[in-house]
């Protein structure tokens, strides 16, 4: 449980499991139809656009996926013509907490998948049928859900354990050379994946409480990754590895600077898309 102090400060700590959901941003063409057609969440562009997964984790920022962080991606993903599908796997959160007390909710329990859906306004899919030859790139918000549902970084840092889609999602889009984008706490499921990979949490020091989780760059490490620092409106791009991230809520700022720096996110991952 050490590492959950390092993880998350004493927010982090009641953080709980988020449920990843998968959904498209906008109706594709029959022939691109992989999944149900409850995956098609909205007509965004008449355009063919970069066929892009996102990886939900929950709904909430203690026990699942940050739902400003999933909006934003979900805004620029439009704004940039893709054609987005959302994803999160099938199975029980780590806990539930109460995001009025910032405490878990003792004897609850809920499902990823079944919380994301919320996010995903229904059009989602199980991360199970996520592959990679059926898009061009992948997106993972942040929240408690990635470090707690999707990963076991939240209680064992660096010795965690990621789940196994995730893994196999990750390790297939790197494998393919597409592009794949994390913030907030996100990145350390990268970290623990891709050996060596580039990517970035944020500052490594507190600044008076700007960076509330300076720890977090020192498990990176211990990951055996290479932590960049960068503010929050700035991304890191590991042009080898294809990944790209963003500090996004790791820091106590205002919400329209995450928003920007989450675009120049997005903006680089379907320039990477294309190439």
């Amino acid at each position: 449980m050490a590492a959950l102090g390092v993880l998350v400060a004493p927010r982090l700590a009641a953080a709980s499991v988020l449920a990843p959901l998968p959904s498209r941003l906008r109706l594709l063409p029959p022939s691109r139809q992989a999944l149900s057609p409850r995956a098609a969440l909205h007509c965004s562009s008449p355009r063919p656009g970069a066929r892009v997964a996102v990886v939900l984790s929950g709904c909430g920022v203690y026990d699942g996926t940050e739902i400003h962080e999933a909006s934003a991606i979900l805004v620029h993903l439009s704004r940039g013509g893709a054609d987005v599908q959302i994803f999160a796997p099938d199975t029980s959160q780590m806990h539930v907490v109460d995001h009025t007390k910032g405490q878990p909710s003792e004897g609850d329990t809920r499902n990823v998948l079944t919380e994301s859906a919320r996010i995903a306004r229904g059009k989602i899919a199980d991360l199970a049928q996520l592959r990679a030859a059926d898009h061009d790139a992948a997106i993972f918000p942040g929240g408690f859900g990635a470090a707690k549902n999707l990963s076991t970084f939240a209680v064992d840092g660096k010795d965690c354990k990621v789940n196994r889609d995730v893994e196999r999602v990750l390790k297939e889009f790197h494998g393919a050379g597409k592009p794949i984008g994390l913030c907030c706490i996100a990145p350390v499921l990268a970290a623990r994946v891709l050996h060596g990979v580039e990517v970035t949490v944020g500052h490594e020091q507190e600044e008076g409480g700007k960076w509330p989780y300076p720890g977090t760059a020192e498990a990176i490490r211990a990951l055996g990754a290479k932590h960049c620092v960068k503010d929050v409106t700035e991304v890191h791009v590991d042009q080898k590895n294809k990944v790209v991230t963003t500090p996004a809520f790791m820091c106590e700022t205002a919400l329209h600077h995450i928003h920007d720096g989450i675009g120049a996110m997005v903006r680089k991952v379907l320039e990477l898309a294309r190439k």
